[in-house]
């Protein structure tokens, strides 16, 4: 009996420690970063870098060279919704920013140019 009660405790424990964050928490909503707008490429192909905040490793890449420069961030991404991206932004501006989920039916409309970004890609809301 006492084992079974004992049991159910520890089991109640570590489900409870594992749920205990919340699924925002876990998206990185509510989570403020600061960041760097370190490349304004052509057509919105932009490249920023986490300069402040302990970000998730795997949803950045921890180093990338820009091959038209030969310059190399750290911390680097690009953006994956450039429409919500304030205009008064601009290249070499710092600003904190949050990762927020995709909206479903974004109509935005951004021309096809190449230009190289970050393979890790984030949807980001600027929250100055």
């Amino acid at each position: 009996m006492k084992t079974g009660i004992l049991t159910f405790i520890i089991a109640a424990a570590i489900f409870s420690a594992t749920t205990a964050c919340s699924s925002k928490a876990t998206k990185g909503g509510g989570t403020r970063y600061k960041a760097r707008f370190e490349v304004a490429g052509m057509c919105s192909n932009y490249t920023f870098s986490v300069i402040e905040g302990r970000i998730d490793p795997w949803q950045v890449a921890a180093t990338w060279t820009n091959p038209q420069t030969n310059k190399t961030y750290w911390k680097a991404f690009g953006i994956t919704n450039p429409c919500d991206f304030p205009s008064n932004i601009k290249e070499g501006d710092v600003f904190y920013f949050e990762i927020v989920p995709a909206k479903k039916d974004q109509q935005c409309a951004v021309c096809m140019a190449y230009y190289p970004t970050p393979e890790k890609k984030l949807n980001i809301k600027v929250v100055q």
